[in-house]
């Protein structure tokens, strides 16, 4: 089974504007494809129940204990970025004889700004599109994964609910700041994104600093 149909189900969550309802998106490769939907109380439900404790500290932290990066974790012949890229982007164009697999070019829909950005692979051009842990590998690291087992960091990291093709130069600018230090600049996106990190941080059972669930609740608020 290909990546993109195993995803399937994995629907995220949006905000309908002006409404108290959240409303069922699924990845731009996805669209059209029933979904369930959650209410902005559901998302206020999973928030009441995760931990409030003070930050870990960073010590110990290395990108290499989160396993090699993008590694084929479903064992589908394609790596975790280029599984991301592939459910996120459109109008893409693929690498001969690689199965669908490397992405040559293709459009992203950015969710952080709102911009089309046009992605093209190369040395130069590849980093105008770049993957965004939702929950950064840091943070999470200080927040409860640093307890964790290898095999579970590496699940975290390469997980799909946990990534997201974004505008690379705002990925750099997030870094491995929580809610209560970065939003997307987007305001029309933050309702969905902190839900989507809310079911991140329920699903891999981390803690909140109060100032992140602070910042948490009060974008629900407005929502």
């Amino acid at each position: 089974m290909r990546f993109r149909v195993g995803l399937a189900g994995l629907a995220t969550v949006g905000l309908l504007a002006g409404c108290g309802q959240l409303e069922a998106q699924t990845p731009q490769a996805d669209k059209g494809k029933a979904a369930s939907s959650a209410d902005v109380g559901d998302a206020r439900k999973k928030l009441a129940k995760l931990a409030v404790k003070g930050r870990a500290p960073r010590t110990g932290f290395e990108r290499e204990k989160f396993g090699p990066a993008w590694s084929d974790v479903d064992h589908n012949g394609c790596d975790t970025r280029n599984d991301i890229l592939k459910r996120d982007l459109h109008d893409e164009k693929f690498k001969s004889g690689t199965h669908d697999c490397i992405i040559l070019s293709g459009v992203l829909d950015d969710p952080y700004s709102g911009k089309t950005i046009t992605f093209k692979r190369g040395q130069d051009t590849s980093t105008a599109v770049q993957i965004d842990h939702l929950i950064p590998l840091s943070d999470a690291w200080q927040k409860g994964a640093q307890q964790w087992t290898a095999d579970k960091r590496k699940e975290f990291a390469n997980d799909p609910m946990n990534l997201m093709a974004v505008d690379g130069p705002l990925n750099g600018q997030k870094s491995d700041s929580d809610a209560a230090t970065w939003l997307p600049p987007r305001k029309a996106y933050r309702c969905t994104y902190i839900a989507k990190q809310i079911d991140v941080k329920a699903k891999y059972g981390l803690w909140l600093t109060t100032g992140e669930k602070d910042a948490m609740d009060g974008i629900l608020d407005s929502c």
